[in-house]
């Protein structure tokens, strides 16, 4: 086989039937799926069992978060690609064809993000592709934009691990994502990794994914992502960034975390980011720092260059949205 599918799933059955169903319909047929489970109690693992016997299934004794159940399917696979994938999204027939073309264009892609779009709302874009910014936020390009935007395969700051493609060996390279996470920043984490080593990450827009959306968080804001989210971003930004780069975005950075609080407060969850945050600070020298290398000084060059593009640009889109109205 060349790719392996791995669909982490927390009770998640009533999403399953659906997302199974439309991998059945690919036009590419070389490919295994493996549905890791972190211990759900709602039947998810026998469903599986019963109406797909064909699929592997790992089911995890306890809740481990998605970082530990992708990476427990990671290892398991022996495909030169797997590819991440949500158990609450249905895929269009020709996903799959589409991602593998997209990452064998050169052995520098680690990864792909696909065109997601929102289930319910099938008029408008849900994910293409991750950004990151000098205030340290993670940006998801394009969301709420018209389905007809981003036509073009472009490069992206990181793969949304929600329906992406990676290649395994890199994985060998960069290590593999931050269990410590648990879960949400990931995917921001690994793919700022690997830019680190000099691989690219990409966006393909012929391959289309359907998305419910916070299908086992339940909610777009709650306490614990709130907490969670804010907590792995100061994981984020200890690790990735050298030093010295720390220094320089020091300014920034903290101003995205003041606006941040501040928004948090406002719908209610301030408590809740302010000590994600608190933790992530008094944590973070337990988390692994990426090495600094001199002859990665010219990705970090390019990263820093990036960042600066990527704040200036979300400015820009976030005025012309609240300019128009849209």
């Amino acid at each position: 086989m060349k790719v392996t599918i791995i669909i982490p799933n927390y009770n998640g059955c009533h999403f399953m039937e659906p997302c199974l169903a439309s991998l059945k319909k690919q036009t590419f047929k070389d490919y295994g799926i493996l549905v890791v489970d972190n211990a759900s109690t709602d039947g998810s693992v026998e469903f599986v069992k019963e109406n797909y016997p064909e699929i592997e299934v790992i089911a995890l004794k306890e809740n481990y978060g998605f970082s530990k159940a992708v990476n427990i399917g990671i290892r398991r696979s022996r495909t030169p690609y797997v590819i991440l994938l949500n158990n609450d999204t249905t895929a269009d027939p020709h996903y799959l064809e589409e991602m593998v073309k997209a990452i064998e264009q050169s052995p520098r892609i680690f990864s792909v993000s696909s065109k997601m779009i929102q289930m319910y709302h099938p008029e408008l874009i849900d994910s293409a592709g991750d950004l990151y910014t000098l205030t340290g936020w993670g940006v998801c390009r394009g969301v709420g934009r018209p389905v007809s935007n981003y036509r073009e395969n472009d490069e992206i700051f990181s793969a949304c691990a929600g329906a992406a493609i990676y290649r395994q060996q890199v994985f060998k390279k960069i290590g593999l994502f931050d269990e410590n996470h648990f879960a949400y920043l990931e995917d921001i984490d690994v793919g700022y990794r690997a830019k680190i080593f000099g691989y690219r990450n990409m966006y393909c827009p012929t391959a289309l994914i359907y998305h419910v959306g916070s299908g086992t968080s339940g909610s777009k804001y709650n306490s614990f992502k709130v907490r969670l989210s804010a907590r792995n971003n100061v994981y984020l930004n200890y690790k990735n960034m050298p030093f010295l780069q720390l220094m320089i975005n020091f300014i920034p950075l903290l101003f995205g975390y003041l606006v941040k609080y501040a928004f948090f407060v406002k719908i209610g969850f301030g408590r809740d980011y302010k000590e994600g945050v608190l933790e992530g600070l008094k944590t973070r020298h337990e988390q692994r720092k990426v090495p600094f290398r001199i002859r990665y000084l010219r990705n970090y060059v390019r990263i820093e260059g990036e960042l600066i593009r990527h704040t200036f640009s979300y400015v820009k889109d976030w005025v012309i949205r609240k300019t128009s109205g849209r």
